[in-house]
């Protein structure tokens, strides 16, 4: 067996953005990663990088000897990103198609793999080309800081620029169950293509395990898509072609033995062992005794619907990262929960103040979707058990806790079963 290529001088052994990603995209040891030098003896170059802005500083890593990938990695689907971060992408981006890229002084990121080896066996991007139908594919990663919760994204270009598909890799247990979830939902909703209404959503290419890891490749958003603005008012419509799948409105049910309400008492029961969890278990008792009786209707979530996962293209909503998803939850859930989101990210409001704009937002458009006073005041009280129950369900899988969100939210939802 050929020994691992790792050296002290790797950015695998670093603890940095640049650190966990190469970690990810380049998981086989046997594979070399050099910075600034050779390649190990008795290995040959698959692929160079520069890494972009510095070691220390790393942002992206983008091709090399290619400019149109390196520009296109840049500018692929820039209209759907920040101002800030749009306009220097369109920088580097121009940069990148005049060849200036491969001529600064980057540092450089030399790819290798052992002679006599098969590239397809050891390296992702290589294996993922054969699922896009074989040919030459470039592959570009931005770079985070290290986190739990995120998943790096390789994205794959054919030699003329052209998306080919994006990767998402799952590297410990909550990410690899997000990528499970997100592959289960993207293989069901091509039979919901005619359901009026109902967003279009990037097709799943393949999934795969790798190195430990799970990995989804997903096919690239079409070119034009551009963003929903986020002083959109909320697509009720599509919304509730999401939660009703092309299925007439259902039969309002009572919370009182229903598979949600299982669910929400087993999880809650599961973190119980923790002086948190034991709070949320009983708060959502406390949520079942007093919406018990209250009847809702039930269906899909997306389960993270908000603007920036959304977009428009050729007169349809499309959306993405669906991660999420699932069945048996009451209808307004994604009404709630682009509510929470827009004041907890876009507007830095605490929890509490989040989950009064679920109140607000369910009492605007709660009748629109069949909401009457005590089926909005349910939504919303199950929408934020529901919330934290994630945060945990992330946490006890090794991601962090969001410290916007725990122990606040708990305060809150204790709370309002309180008053």
């Amino acid at each position: 067996m050929t020994a691992s290529a790792t050296t002290s001088a790797d950015p695998r052994s670093r603890s940095d953005g640049l650190g966990w990603v190469t970690r990810a995209v380049f998981g086989d040891e046997r594979v070399g990663l050099t910075v600034g030098g050779l390649p190990p003896t008795g290995h040959h170059t698959v692929a160079r990088y520069a890494v972009v802005p510095s070691l220390a500083r790393a942002r992206f890593l983008l091709p090399l000897g290619a400019p149109r990938v390196t520009a296109a990695s840049l500018l692929a689907y820039n209209a759907l990103r920040p101002p800030k971060v749009r306009a220097v992408r369109a920088v580097l981006g121009a940069l990148a198609r005049a060849g200036v890229v491969d001529l600064a002084p980057f540092p450089r990121l030399t790819v290798s793999v052992p002679d006599g080896s098969v590239a397809a066996d050891l390296l992702l991007a290589w294996r993922l080309a054969a699922a896009l139908g074989g040919g030459p594919v470039h592959a570009a990663c931005g770079v985070r800081p290290p986190d739990p919760n995120h998943k790096p994204t390789l994205q794959l270009f054919g030699p003329d620029g052209r998306p080919r598909g994006y990767a998402k890799i799952g590297w410990n247990d909550a990410t690899r169950a997000l990528v499970a979830a997100e592959a289960a939902a993207l293989r069901e909703l091509p039979a919901l293509t005619g359901v009026a209404d109902h967003p279009v959503a990037p097709r799943l290419l393949t999934e795969t395990a790798w190195a430990g890891q799970a990995v989804a490749l997903v096919e690239p958003l079409p070119a034009a898509v551009r963003g929903v603005p986020v002083s959109d008012p909320p697509r009720l419509a599509a919304l509730l072609a999401v939660a009703r799948r092309g299925r007439p409105p259902g039969m309002p049910r009572p919370l009182s033995g229903s598979a949600f309400l299982a669910r929400l008492a087993a999880e809650a029961d599961r973190a119980a062992a923790d002086p948190a969890g034991a709070r949320a278990a009983a708060a959502v008792a406390a949520f079942g005794r007093r919406h018990g009786d209250t009847s809702v209707e039930f269906g899909h979530w997306h389960g993270d619907w908000v603007p920036w996962n959304l977009g428009v293209h050729a007169g349809r909503l499309v959306a993405w990262d669906w991660e999420h998803s699932g069945p048996d939850v009451p209808v307004g859930f994604d009404l709630a929960h682009d509510a929470f989101q827009r004041a907890l990210v876009l507007r830095g409001e605490p929890a509490a103040a989040a989950a009064r704009a679920v109140d607000v937002q369910l009492d605007r458009y709660g009748d629109a979707v069949g909401l009457g006073p005590a089926a909005r005041r349910l939504v919303a009280d199950g929408y934020l058990l529901e919330m934290w129950l994630r945060g945990w369900r992330l946490a006890d899988a090794g991601a962090g806790w969001n410290s916007a969100l725990h122990p606040a939210l708990l305060d809150v939802v204790e709370k309002r079963h309180s008053g």
